[in-house]
């Protein structure tokens, strides 16, 4: 794939994924006063919306969605004959994940007939809720890599999006672990924002979080090679069929 096309599924992916996110906590909040309530449905949207979106657009850009994730590719890989992630596409994909994160949660406050440019009051900044994004995002690096490393990426839609649906539930910040969605969803002042002096702090954590990931990795896998976290690979033809289809 071209790189450009790779960086238009980086920027349509995350902003689906931010619109996602705010839409159906709007949504949640309009539906019930039960903050329990409003959390289970943004955890079950979410985590089955990031799935769909993996799947779609993993064999176009990967389907990184999260600065991160991406920067994690280039370093793991970057002294490979075949490396994951240039530095060029690194350029690329930052970029159009932020841009994309914003344009997300501006896109979710216009649907539900909010104004389209807001700053969200919502400050999050308590040391707890920091310890729990570095947990969050680090088991995010640690789960998409070991599945790579391990020949499994296919299995990468349905693991992130459970992960990522549980963790809402498991960590104190509600599991963020993404520094382009966290700057989205600072662009909406309803129940998935975070105010823009809570953004550093947050982001951060991510850091903080994907240095823990990358380092437990390594542990774990020491020998393991490399691999592109393709996380919806094209899925290989039927060896029957090829063998089938030989000429005799």
């Amino acid at each position: 794939m071209s790189l450009p096309r790779r960086a238009l599924a980086e920027f349509a992916g995350t902003a689906a994924l931010v619109a996602e996110v705010v839409g159906s906590g709007i949504m949640a909040s309009e539906l019930s006063r039960d903050v329990g309530v409003q959390l289970l449905a943004n955890s079950l949207a979410t985590a089955a919306s990031l799935a769909v979106l993996i799947l779609v657009l993993g064999p176009v850009s990967g389907a990184h969605f999260n600065p991160i994730v991406s920067v994690a590719a280039w370093l793991l890989t970057r002294r490979d004959a075949d490396p994951a992630l240039r530095g060029r596409d690194l350029a690329a994909y930052l970029p159009a994940q932020v841009a994309g994160a914003v344009a997300g949660a501006v896109l979710a406050n216009a649907m539900f007939a909010l104004p389209a440019l807001q700053l969200s009051a919502r400050a999050l900044s308590a040391p707890h809720l920091l310890l729990g994004e570095v947990g969050a995002t680090a088991g995010l690096i640690l789960l998409i890599f070991a599945l790579a490393r391990q020949g499994r990426a296919a299995l990468a839609p349905a693991a992130v999006g459970t992960y990522i649906g549980a963790a809402y539930w498991w960590t104190s910040s509600t599991s963020f672990a993404n520094p382009a969605v966290t700057l989205g969803r600072a662009f909406t002042d309803t129940f998935a924002g975070i105010a823009p002096a809570s953004v550093p702090g947050f982001v951060a954590a991510q850091l903080a979080g994907a240095a823990l990931g990358g380092l437990l990795l390594v542990a774990l896998y020491p020998r393991a090679p490399h691999a592109l976290p393709d996380l919806a690979p094209v899925p290989a033809a039927d060896p029957a069929r090829q063998a089938a289809a030989e000429p005799r």
